[in-house]
């Protein structure tokens, strides 16, 4: 079901047939809304009885092609994206009365996801693949680093989604994890890279590790 939050940012949201188990925030990846996060939304709420929302993080943006979208990184604002992040929360409790929203997020998402835990809104986070450091072409004014704000209170637990050979987030970045090892934990798939749980499409794909990180997730948010 398409619906704008207040921002007028539009937004995806499913809802489970029967009560909802919890809530649950999905930050796409650079490519945004599209058919395959609408089919995201719409399996887990069927699959896993989560009210489940998405929203475009480039609202109102013409970026016909992918260079377009890494060209707009820069100016991003972490405050409008993280409000977007925190109204979809507040939708998917008011329209499922559901207590305990968790925040998940793919690439570009997984690094808004590491910002997302720490506003309080949140009570479980997984970035899958996610920035750990902000990488030099995406910085801009008006965004901080992923692991920034961890240490603030109200920062939710954290199970960080890895490919062994994914380049944005290579040794040296995870290792910075263990920084935060009371918040973070982390899921290796050392033969995968970048991308390889939410696009079946993608080259990188490897159906079996994205079984095995989907199946962590469910526990982690259960």
């Amino acid at each position: 079901m398409r619906v704008e939050l207040p921002s007028g940012t539009p937004a995806e949201i499913a809802l489970p047939d029967g009560t909802a188990t919890r809530g649950v925030v999905v930050i796409p990846d650079i490519g945004g809304m599209r058919p395959l996060f609408d089919d995201l939304v719409a399996r887990l709420a069927a699959e896993q009885s989560w009210a489940v929302g998405a929203f475009e993080p480039f609202p109102g943006q013409d970026l016909p092609t992918l260079d377009d979208r890494f060209a707009a990184v820069p100016q991003l604002v972490d405050e409008d994206v993280l409000r977007d992040a925190v109204a979809t929360a507040d939708l998917l409790a008011e329209r499922a009365a559901v207590d305990r929203v968790a925040v998940i997020g793919f690439c570009m998402g997984g690094m808004y996801t590491y910002k997302a835990a720490a506003t309080g809104r949140f009570d479980r986070a997984v970035p899958f693949y996610g920035m750990i450091r902000l990488p030099l072409a995406w910085r801009g004014p008006a965004q901080r680093e992923p692991l920034a704000d961890l240490g603030r209170a109200g920062t939710c637990p954290i199970l960080s989604i890895i490919g062994g050979k994914d380049p944005y987030t290579p040794p040296e970045d995870v290792a910075v994890l263990g920084d935060y090892r009371r918040l973070v934990q982390t899921a290796t798939y050392a033969d995968a890279e970048h991308g390889f749980v939410h696009d079946p499409d993608r080259p990188a794909h490897r159906p079996d590790d994205a079984a095995d990180a989907w199946r962590r997730v469910v526990e982690f948010l259960a």
